[in-house]
């Protein structure tokens, strides 16, 4: 008997080993093999604004945010567990009576159901599919074996929280309590948690804002369960049962960061592909200043409204952009009126009227110029029968340099870049980082016409804020950049902005130029402009007030303002000390005194003549040029209405290196004109569904000028330009 019942033991004995083995065999075929890789879901990733505040999650398929297991409130871990597998701390992954019960359901021809624990869920979620099958059914124990071998039971819930399913294509708990909330799963309540527990059993069916009454009844469900086994008060399971419940709510208002977003999105997916933000949970940390975003939407008030073209696009369009020159830090961005994805402020290339003229006197200040020196204001030949004009068809005689800027004039600019040469002139804004300018071929950008803000190409509102940026830090030049810093969901670096801090033009040309500008400001054809703290600017519109401008910074903060049709159409008399200015000043306004209060910074050798009375003992005319009456006007220089303006300029060819649609280095380029001027088509990227903006040839500021001149040697009467003559310094 005893022989029998120790054979009996060994048969059972040998019986059990080889179970466990088949166990173990069939597990080794059926776990998979990148079981860590497999439990790591795809994240969406997420932007935050220069305080560490979210402010966009990108948008796919599937919206996923993991989150810490800290992270997860404990009454919120709890209620998963109350609902879904009370047993979860005490079984080793498998709830064998569940199983039977869920076995004998599907071999009696029944449903599946119940029988899985939470890291059977796991297993299902992460690597099987969702067919209710037997099959399905063994390879989930066998794989959740695996997990509970390999992984503690509050990693497990950690995985399962930021797997689940919860409709909407919310995927973890974070992203369920962002998108049902509004806010982080850490700061839900219990009544919220309680709702959130609710969903997976189905998430169609119990989502509250499809099904609000099934998913009350099913939450109260889930506070009854938590109660039961002791995870809260019966007090506490009534007080959430009658709380409240606050939902998120969706608006379809416009959001002007979505042109930032989208600018940093491109620059991500640029440098580490579109898988990487759209899957691999980054944490883009950029450079946008909320608050200061929020003031440049506010500043938008006076733009007005005209037409609603083909496109549904609301005409003129804006863009607004603020440079901190002493980082590169764009703080903020508009890039139009929020009807299109068009993003003016980094992508339109428009002409910049006398805007670019800050560059001219830049160059000239480098050269040995100084805000004193006179230059005459008369008329000259600069070939090929090309005699600019000023705006009100004359001429004003021997002016200073510094009246000359802050009053816009035309010939005294041409005469500057003239001296010190258009090549250098060309070549400084190509330092200040205005990458638009033809300088090969056989016809460039280095001409006379340039000096009055006529350009092959244009200039966009993101470079102009950056090169004027870099005149307000005295000469040192930090690149523009939206992101500060690139991490991976495992808190790894993988991209940290470091500014350049590269002097580009001497200290003491940027300050005597930033002197000037700071007259535009006070006497000049922006005057009576005060944004409470000392600043300097430009304006700039061109031919029939196609593109209206306006430049200007303080001592830490540059923005640049550009206001225009899209489709090329005149404006109703938008000048650039018109609405760009009221813009720029409105901003500046709030923006500026959220940066520390900052002068500039005078170099020991700057040379700043203040004085207009010239040595012949006349003097410049003291009247302000105001917006319709001077400067930045039509009629000041154009080739469209004759007399008194601009006269004829050369015929000038496209440099042979520069083809139309050619969009390797700049958007689309436009035609140099020709005679008589044509109306073109301005230069902005060919892009399908982008609005195809549009500006006139070469024009001015106030004193617009559609006008283009070859490169050619100047006629000017064989007498010197400039004097050297300081008055009243």
């Amino acid at each position: 008997m005893n022989k029998l019942i120790k054979l009996g033991t060994f048969f059972i004995v040998i019986i059990g080993i080889a179970v466990l083995g088949a166990f173990f065999a069939i597990s080794s075929m059926v776990t998979p093999d990148n079981l860590d890789e497999g439990l790591v879901p795809d994240a969406a990733s997420q932007f935050y604004d220069l305080n560490g505040n979210v402010i966009y999650t990108t948008s796919s398929e599937e919206r996923r945010l993991p989150i810490a297991f800290e992270q997860m409130p404990k009454h919120l871990r709890e209620a998963f567990i109350a609902i879904e597998d009370n047993r979860f701390y005490e079984h080793a992954g498998i709830d064998y009576r569940g199983t039977f019960r869920a076995f004998v359901s599907n071999v009696t021809g029944g449903e599946v159901q119940g029988g899985s624990t939470i890291t059977q869920q796991l297993a299902k979620n992460a690597f099987l599919t969702q067919e209710r099958t037997i099959v399905r059914k063994i390879k989930e124990a066998f794989i959740a074996k695996e997990l509970e071998s390999k992984y503690s039971k509050d990693e497990i819930l950690a995985l399962y929280l930021n797997q689940i399913y919860f409709g909407q294509g919310a995927y973890g708990v974070e992203s369920a309590a962002q998108y049902y909330f509004g806010k982080s799963a850490k700061n839900l309540n219990l009544a919220e948690d309680a709702v959130l527990a609710a969903i997976p059993k189905s998430p169609n069916y119990y989502n509250p804002f499809e099904n609000p009454k099934e998913s009350k009844a099913r939450q109260e469900i889930v506070l009854d369960q938590m109660a039961k086994y002791g995870y809260i008060t019966e007090e506490e399971c009534v007080a959430a049962k009658t709380q409240k419940l606050t939902f998120r709510t969706f608006t379809t208002d416009k959001d002007s960061r979505n042109y930032f977003f989208d600018y940093v999105t491109q620059r991500v997916i640029e440098q580490f592909g579109a898988d990487a933000l759209y899957k691999g949970g980054l944490k883009v940390y950029t450079t946008l200043d909320s608050a200061m975003q929020k003031d440049a939407e506010n500043s938008l008030g006076s733009l007005p409204t005209y037409y609603t073209d083909d496109e549904k696009r609301v005409q003129p369009q804006v863009a607004l952009v603020a440079v901190e020159p002493q980082t590169g830090y764009i703080r903020a961005m508009i890039g139009g009126r929020g009807d299109d994805k068009f993003n003016r402020a980094a992508l339109a290339v428009r002409q910049p009227g006398s805007s670019f003229k800050g560059f001219v006197y830049l160059t000239g200040m480098d050269n040995g110029l100084t805000a004193g020196d006179v230059v005459e204001d008369k008329k000259y030949n600069f070939g090929g029968g090309w005699n600019p004009q000023n705006y009100d068809r004359k001429y004003h005689g021997k002016v200073t340099l510094r009246t000359a800027l802050k009053k816009s004039y035309n010939i005294p600019s041409i005469l500057v870049s003239n001296q010190v040469t258009h090549k250098k002139v060309v070549e400084m804004a190509k330092a200040l980082g205005i990458s638009t300018l033809v300088e090969d071929g056989e016809y460039t950008d280095e001409n006379p016409a340039m000096a009055l803000g006529g350009l092959t190409n244009g200039v966009t509102p993101l470079e102009m804020a950056s090169a004027y940026g870099v005149i307000a830090n005295n000469g040192v030049r930090n690149l523009p950049t939206a992101i500060v810093k690139i991490v991976d969901r495992d808190n790894k670096t993988l991209y940290e902005y470091k500014p350049d801090n590269k002097s580009v033009v001497s200290a003491k040309a940027a300050y005597q130029t930033t002197d000037m500008l700071k007259d535009v400001l006070t006497s000049g054809t922006a005057a009576v402009t005060n944004i409470g703290r000392p600043a300097a600017g430009k304006t700039g519109t061109t031919d029939t007030y196609k593109d209206a401008w306006f430049v200007g910074y303080s001592a830490n903060l540059s923005c640049a303002v550009w206001v225009g049709d899209d489709n090329g159409v005149p404006t109703q008399g938008i000048a650039g000390s018109g609405t760009p200015l009221t813009i720029w000043e409105k901003f500046m306004v709030n923006a500026a005194p959220k940066m520390p209060y900052a002068d500039f910074v005078r170099p020991p050798d700057a040379v700043t003549p203040q004085g207009e009375i010239l040595p012949d003992g006349t003097h410049d005319d003291p009247d302000k040029e105001k917006d319709g009456t001077g400067g930045d006007k039509p009629g000041d220089a154009t080739t469209e209405t004759g007399a008194g303006n601009l006269a004829t300029p050369p015929k000038v060819t496209r440099p042979k290196d520069v083809k139309k649609g050619d969009t390797k280095s700049t958007p689309t380029e436009t035609p140099k004109p020709v005679t008589p001027p044509k109306k073109t088509t301005p230069a902005v990227p060919a892009k399908p569904a982008q609005p195809n903006t549009s500006t006139s040839t070469n024009t001015t500021n106030k004193n617009t000028n559609t006008s283009t001149s070859t490169n050619k040697n100047t006629d000017t009467g064989n007498k010197p330009v400039i004097s050297n003559k300081p008055v009243n310094p």
